[in-house]
């Protein structure tokens, strides 16, 4: 019973690729089926000819290839096989039967220990309610005759079954485990790849309303250079007009001047000369000086905006809920 137990153990922890007992270190794949290290990095190579191992200076990063138990797909990172996690608790299960396997039958035959009280009688029973070791005189002379007992072989066969047992469970409780956490693992990465296209299509949306505010800014700026222009414009109109007139009057001003310096009355009085000096300072008088800009038409306030209640809806903007 003991032999089929070890066989059937033995089985668990066998290599689907070289038929072997799985060898240090043992990798376990997303898919929960575990290999030799070795025999991963050989499935690898062969599905991924071009990759290079670690340390090399160049080639493709990552790779994939498929489970030889199941035809799962596995993707690697650029650590490739070194990048799959151990399974430490089957290299401990494999260092326990290796131990184990490694005593000679007839050698755990030969150890048999000798009862203390009854130093010619060995252990060959077990008591139920003690749940200890004993000898057959302790049970019909000694501390356990009222005790129920049991062949020692028999509760030995059934703890190391329940032994085997409870580790076949463990190893399931492990898989179950690592398959959780590998579902999570897909969780946090669905989770990052999510918040990043969010945090994009967040930036593209306010991207878009800066594109509008700074359109409406040329425009409303190209409206207040517009009408500056237009007044800046008649403004020199004016001054270019009054510039005119005062270099006319001066020129007048200094020919008059110049009449008023003649010391001889008769050429003073000559009528074409005269007659032309004061019909030319008559009209420059009467010439009309009254065009100017109206009072207040130097201001540009009323090109105020008032950007409060856009703001204060800017504010509120937040995300939809029930979506």
């Amino acid at each position: 019973a003991e032999a089929r137990s070890m066989e059937s153990l033995e089985k668990q922890l066998i290599c689907p690729i070289c038929l072997e007992m799985f060898s240090k270190p043992v990798v376990i794949l997303p898919c929960q089926h575990n290999l030799c290290r070795k025999c991963a990095n050989d499935v690898f190579q062969a599905s991924n000819p071009l990759w290079q191992s670690r340390g090399a200076g160049s080639g493709p990063s990552g790779g994939r290839f498929r489970c030889p138990s199941c035809r799962h797909e596995v993707v690697l990172d650029r650590h490739g096989v070194y990048g799959l996690q151990r399974n430490l608790l089957v290299e401990n299960i494999i260092d326990i039967y290796k131990q184990e396997s490694a005593r000679p039958l007839h050698a755990k035959a030969e150890q048999q220990l000798m009862c203390e009280e009854h130093e010619d009688e060995r252990i060959n029973i077990y008591c139920l309610r003690c749940e200890a070791p004993t000898c057959s005189l302790c049970k019909v002379f000694g501390a356990h005759k009222d005790c129920e007992v049991a062949p020692l072989p028999a509760v030995y066969q059934r703890q190391k079954s329940e032994l085997s047992d409870g580790i076949a469970m463990l190893v399931a409780g492990n898989d179950r485990i690592q398959a959780i956490i590998t579902q999570m693992e897909e969780i946090c990465h669905t989770i990052e790849e999510n918040g990043r296209r969010q945090k994009q299509h967040l930036g593209l949306r306010f991207d878009a309303l800066c594109g509008i505010l700074e359109e409406r800014k040329k425009e409303l700026l190209q409206s207040i250079a517009q009408e500056q222009e237009q007044k800046v414009q008649r403004v020199r109109g004016l001054i270019r007009q009054y510039g005119d007139h005062l270099e006319a009057s001066s020129k007048l001003v200094e020919t008059a001047i110049q009449a008023m310096e003649e010391p001889q009355m008769a050429v003073y009085l000559q009528p074409p000369a005269r007659d032309t000096r004061s019909c030319r300072i008559t009209a420059m008088s009467k010439v009309p000086m009254s065009s100017r800009p109206e009072p207040g038409y130097e201001r540009m306030d009323h090109f105020s905006v008032s950007v409060d209640c856009v703001a204060e809806m800017l504010r509120t903007i937040d995300f939809q809920t029930g979506t």
